[in-house]
């Protein structure tokens, strides 16, 4: 037997220490690797397909409506009058209480009348006098017509009394106009109101001298009419010559000759609060702005709008027509686009472009892309994406509204007897 060299015994005891070492570490290893495999089954069991996401759909509701357009405008007083010294004077008092309702004949301010009182008495005598005059020349002509006969006096004589008594008369007119014109500014000195309405501040105080009508009147106050009231808004071009189609048409009166309604919508409210009628149309387009200038007339028994008050104003756009309605909530932008997500009879989702109309109620009219049994996704759009698979729930509708088709139960979804299915917000 070969003897072992030292090189080669040490070879040997590394060997063994090395195998050792393995056989020690294999149990381990053998634990890893079982648990690493118990690691790849949890894994696999957690990327299985998570449930379909809950949505909330509804069908189109079906009503008859009717489009509106809607423009800005300015409220503005039917009848404003400036209120004007007419006569020149002292002011002796202010009759009326500062933004009150006046009516048409009530006293406002009162000028010193006693110049002009004077100047009525003066008139009243050159009248008197003047007519004193003429019955003198009547009789004058009343004599000399009787003598004429006997030719006690030529007819010269009887031309020249004819014509003095011509001459009192005409002296009377004149002196009754000076009387009437000094009793009218006597009746001036006592500013009347014009109109009813609501009057402004007053801009003179007792004791300060006015100018009359002579040397340019002098501004007292202003008052401004309240009920009806007129709002003008400008139409543009654009609606003006749709609208004009739908006359030649037949489809909508013109506001020319129909009282068409508009309804007004104030600032600060979501709705519109007050209802009045068209009443002008203007004979031609502003050339810089493009608009027809149109009037209409609101009623306005509380006299809770004033003149110079902006407003909404909506005007009849349309006939009435049959259209389908859903939530404004349900309508997604895409792009240039808007789209609306409904629900397949596989529980699948679909985008469907449609086109929009106005809102009518609260909901938003859909002119195209829908048909009357679509599943339109109301609430939930977050959790919808095409081609997914979504777990359906019909939306609860109030008790007047009524779905453009009977609603037949979506996929997934357990039929009830009692379920609307309406386009209302969950």
């Amino acid at each position: 037997m070969a003897s072992v060299t030292g090189v080669e015994r040490h070879s040997l005891r590394r060997q063994g220490l090395v195998g050792a070492r393995w056989l020690g570490l294999a149990p381990i290893g053998l634990l890893a690797a079982l648990a690493l495999g118990g690691c790849d089954d949890k894994s696999a069991q957690s990327q299985a397909a998570p449930p379909a996401p809950p949505v909330t759909v509804a069908q189109p509701v079906k009503r008859t409506v009717t489009d509106w357009d809607e423009f800005t405008g300015r409220f503005e007083a039917i009848e404003e009058v400036q209120v004007r010294a007419r006569v020149g004077g002292f002011v002796n008092s202010v009759e009326f209480k500062d933004g009150a309702i006046v009516h048409a004949g009530d006293l406002l301010y009162i000028i010193d009348p006693r110049p002009f009182e004077a100047v009525v008495l003066q008139a009243e005598g050159q009248l008197a006098d003047a007519r004193a005059k003429g019955e003198l020349a009547k009789r004058d002509l009343e004599r000399g017509l009787n003598l004429v006969q006997t030719s006690a006096v030529s007819e010269q004589v009887v031309d020249q009394r004819r014509q003095a008594l011509q001459a009192a008369r005409a002296a009377e007119t004149q002196a009754e106009g000076s009387l009437k014109a000094a009793q009218l500014n006597v009746e001036f000195t006592h500013v009347l109101a014009p109109i009813t309405g609501r009057v402004s501040r007053h801009l003179v105080t007792p004791g300060n001298l006015v100018q009359g009508s002579e040397g340019g009147a002098t501004l007292l106050t202003s008052i401004v009419s309240l009920d009806p009231i007129y709002i003008y808004f400008d139409v543009d071009e654009a609606t003006y010559q749709r609208n004009s189609k739908l006359w030649f048409e037949g489809r909508r009166p013109s506001s020319r000759d129909t009282a068409n309604p508009v309804q007004v919508t104030l600032t600060g409210e979501t709705k519109p609060s007050h209802e009045g009628k068209m009443d002008f149309l203007d004979n031609r387009l502003d050339v810089s702005t493009a608009t027809l200038r149109s009037r209409a007339v609101i009623p306005n028994k509380d006299l809770s709008i004033l003149p110079g008050q902006f407003g909404r104003v909506r005007l009849i756009g349309s006939s009435p027509y049959e259209a389908l309605l859903i939530p404004d909530t349900a309508v997604a932008t895409d792009q240039s686009r808007k789209i609306v997500f409904v629900v397949k009879d596989d529980n699948t989702v679909e985008a469907r472009a449609v086109t929009l109309g106005p809102l009518d109620e609260g909901l938003r009219v859909i002119r195209e892309g829908l048909k009357p049994e679509d599943h339109v996704i109301v609430d939930g759009l977050q959790r919808a994406r095409v081609g997914a698979k979504v777990t359906p729930k019909m939306a609860q509708a109030p008790a007047d509204a009524k779905p453009a088709a009977d609603a037949k139960p979506a996929a997934g979804d357990k039929p009830a007897a009692d379920k609307p299915a309406a386009g209302a917000k969950p």
